[in-house]
């Protein structure tokens, strides 16, 4: 890039233009990572080291109740932890533990089980770590014991004791099925959701109207804006001496800022107010409200105070969607589509259905890439259910919620709760009768990073560029289906603790797990990695393994080859003579425990040292790789390996398993 510069220098090519434009990009990129490493430095805390019981005393920061898991989850600020300098740790406290009811600003003590944020449980999976973080978060656990309050002299949460006061509420006035969605819309407390309910929105599409964000900022905002601009419009006196639209921009920017403290300020909802605060200082000056360079400023503003906000799900999804329908609202067909002219209400409404129709489809299209390759799974028909949810949540069920919240000041609120109640019910049945449908939701194996970047590239020149050029973004788009169509889940999934071995046979029409779990999230992590929606079938019951208390053995055929894979099941002591024949019997073993240097598989030895220095672990049997959480982690402060304990390393062996080749290499060439 700086020889290109160099060769574009003014006074030696005459292209000024092409040459600032580099100049530019050059120096942006770099503030840009001087921004993140700052904001890294500054609010990533030192992760907890090890795991444990103690006892912790700390100041509560923030509480939120989650009924619908039977607990309640609390931010803490505590001392010096043991081994690190942090201060914040996140502690679930079941409901028996609850005690005499700990509230925000209260001093408490509890004996608590601590561990470090965790890392990807895969390569590919959820990354809390990296989340926590950046959330200043140096530890998570759950209380073991009786929370008690020491004293109440800290300064107190005004924001959010109102804010679970008035979920309190809610859940009070619908019930557990109904109340959590409202409850999440009024306050953004999803807490009271019941999980088989969030599964079906997400499967149906509908997930992103259950956290704040753009559609409900924007709502709000909008509401107030109008109707002020309604009730100001029948005052002569106001409407002769003021600018009636400037001043119902600032009822609708104050009324948003008041939604966004009121829900919590996270992160998505703050981006959604700074964006739909834009928008309003456009109408306010008569400028374009939605329009690209709107869409760059808001982005340049996130991106300056939140930059690690980039690789998030969140952020990308909530960009995409809005410069799809930017982009989507400036193509000439569009205007020509949506140009007024003299017509019926009926052809008109068919109009506008028809477009809320195509917008969602784009959208849809448009997040579709990064809902596989974040989540690993997408809904085909959310646009179709969307087409009915949006108009529904917008203009029933919030403002039905928000009329009976007044209402209940006179006790006069319950028409209104019941037609919220019956709103919601109605939403919840679209949800989970989109969800059942055939096909209605598609999984794929972990996505590689170049398909998303093919994707992305795609989708920014299709989304930037106007005229028939933008076209061009097709190109890299369909490169990138042309990929997902090759995508092959891996052969052998290993998970960070090396006691959870999935095995994929059958075509990928089956999926072998060497021990049976009761975490959902654990269960569920696995088939996403692997894009699999069937249940998951022990591993002793495949007819080509063979177990016994200690080990179990499986050969795996794959392109013409057969794999042998030795994994430990036990954890009593196996003779090291034993151990050494089976190992030099096989071509993989795998085990979440320590083995003796002397086991020497053909071809790759996977142990908890091995585990501790990689992370979790995906094999490709045809392809002869091996792809680590550590190889996507890099030197970042949320990422710690576990330092080798003793001389053996994760062993590569040559192309031709079969042969003795005693060539070693370390976790690093992986």
């Amino acid at each position: 890039m700086v020889g290109l510069l160099w060769l574009l220098r003014p006074g030696y090519v005459n292209y000024p233009h092409i040459f600032r434009a580099l100049l530019g990009l050059i120096l942006m990129a770099t503030a840009g990572l001087c921004v993140v490493w700052a904001r890294s430095s500054i609010i990533g805390p030192a992760p907890f080291e090890g795991s444990g019981v103690s006892e912790i005393e700390g100041v509560v920061l923030a509480m939120q109740p989650q009924p619908a898991l039977h607990r309640e989850q609390l931010i803490l600020a505590v001392g010096t932890l043991s081994g690190s300098g942090a201060s914040k740790v996140r502690v679930n406290v079941p409901d028996e533990y609850r005690g005499g009811g700990a509230k925000a600003g209260d001093t408490v003590r509890a004996k608590v089980r601590l561990m470090p944020p965790a890392p990807p449980m895969l390569p590919g999976a959820y990354n809390f770590a990296r989340t926590a973080w950046f959330s200043g978060l140096s530890a998570t656990g759950s209380a073991m014991s009786e929370l008690r309050v020491v004293s109440h002299d800290g300064a107190r949460d005004r924001i959010g004791e109102l804010r679970n006061r008035l979920a309190a509420h809610i859940l009070d006035r619908l019930g557990k099925d109904t109340g959590g969605i409202a409850s999440a819309l009024a306050s953004g407390d999803v807490g009271a959701i019941p999980e088989s309910d969030a599964q079906a929105m997400r499967d149906a599409g509908l997930a992103h109207l259950l956290s704040i964000s753009g559609l409900h900022v924007s709502a709000v905002i909008a509401a107030a804006y109008f109707l002020v601009l309604r009730v100001l419009a029948l005052v002569p006196g106001i409407v002769l001496r003021a600018r009636l639209p400037f001043l119902a921009a600032i009822s609708g920017a104050m009324t948003g800022i008041a939604y966004t403290v009121l829900t919590g300020s996270q992160v998505p909802t703050m981006r959604s107010c700074f964006g739909a605060l834009l928008v309003l200082a456009a109408m306010a000056t008569g400028r374009e409200a939605l329009s690209l360079r709107m869409l760059a400023v808001a982005a340049f503003g996130v991106l300056l105070i939140w930059p690690e906000a980039m690789v998030g799900p969140s952020f990308q999804m909530s960009f995409a969607a809005v410069l799809a329908i930017v982009s989507l609202s400036g193509a000439q067909p569009v205007r020509r589509f949506l140009a007024p002219r003299e017509e019926g209400v009926i052809a008109r409404t068919a109009r506008a259905t028809a477009m809320l129709l195509i917008s969602g489809i784009v959208v849809e299209l448009a997040l579709m890439p990064i809902g596989f390759y974040h989540f690993h799974r997408a809904g085909l028909y959310g646009a179709i259910a969307n087409v009915i949810a949006i108009p529904l949540t917008t203009v029933v069920i919030m403002p039905a919620v928000a009329l009976a919240l007044v209402l209940d000041i006179a006790h006069l609120g319950a028409p209104a709760w019941w037609v919220a109640g019956q709103a919601i019910r109605f939403l919840i049945g679209l949800a989970h009768w989109v969800a059942e449908r055939p096909g209605a939701v598609t999984l794929l194996p972990t996505m590689s990073g170049v398909a998303f970047a093919l994707f992305a590239f795609g989708g920014l020149w299709l989304g930037l560029w106007r005229g028939a050029v933008r076209l061009w973004g097709l190109l890299p788009a369909f490169a990138g289906v042309l990929w997902l169509c090759t995508l092959q889940p891996p052969d052998i999934l290993v998970t960070g603790d090396g006691r959870h071995v999935a095995i994929v046979e059958d075509g990928g029409r089956t999926l072998l797990t060497l021990r049976n779990t009761r975490s959902d999230y654990t269960r569920q992590s696995i088939k996403e990695i692997a894009g699999f929606s069937g249940d998951l079938r022990p591993l002793e019951t495949w007819p080509s393994a063979r177990c016994n208390d200690d080990f179990c053995r499986i050969d795996i055929s794959k392109t013409g080859r057969l794999w042998r894979v030795l994994l430990s099941r036990g954890h009593e002591a196996v003779s090291e003579r034993s151990l050494a024949a089976a190992c030099a019997g096989a071509d993989i073993v795998i085990a979440d425990r320590w083995l003796a240097s002397s086991c020497r598989p053909a071809w790759l030895l996977i142990d908890r040292d091995t585990l501790g220095r990689t992370g979790g672990l995906s094999i490709d049997l045809e392809g002869q790789s091996v792809d680590t959480v550590a190889a996507g982690q890099g030197g970042h402060g949320w990422w710690r390996p576990i330092p080798s304990g003793t001389n053996h390393r994760l062993r590569l062996r040559s192309d031709d398993h079969s042969q003795s080749d005693d060539r070693s290499v370390s976790s690093s060439a992986l």
